[in-house]
């Protein structure tokens, strides 16, 4: 049974659809994830390289086990269009039992599908 904090819901921002939906699909491919979802378009507004920014992006979370985090932050660096990716991880303290346990199993046997 998955005890508090074995699972981790990490968010990130890319810059097109298509390129969210790939990264979506290739952290579960990997098994580094049990499942990604794609939202938006939101408006990011951050300062880079000095200046106010103001940009259209999609919104991925990943839902994965937290002893796969490191290896999903590096998958997220190789494959994210951006030079500095937003990779933000929060534990998940709750929820339903039999979900975070599917979780956990989906992302086991392996880094490929």
């Amino acid at each position: 049974m998955p005890q508090s904090g074995d699972t981790v819901r990490v968010e990130t921002t890319v810059d097109s659809r298509d390129g969210a939906e790939r990264l979506a699909r290739s952290v579960v491919e990997h098994r580094l994830a049990a499942c990604a979802q794609v939202s938006g378009p939101v408006t990011s507004f951050y300062r880079w390289e000095g200046r106010v920014q103001a940009d259209e992006e999609w919104m991925v979370v990943v839902k994965t086990a937290a002893d796969r985090l490191d290896e999903l932050t590096a998958h997220i660096g190789e494959v994210h269009p951006y030079d500095v990716p937003e990779v933000v991880a929060v534990p998940v303290t709750g929820g339903n039992p039999a979900y975070l346990e599917w979780v956990r199993d989906e992302t086991r046997g392996g880094t490929s599908a």
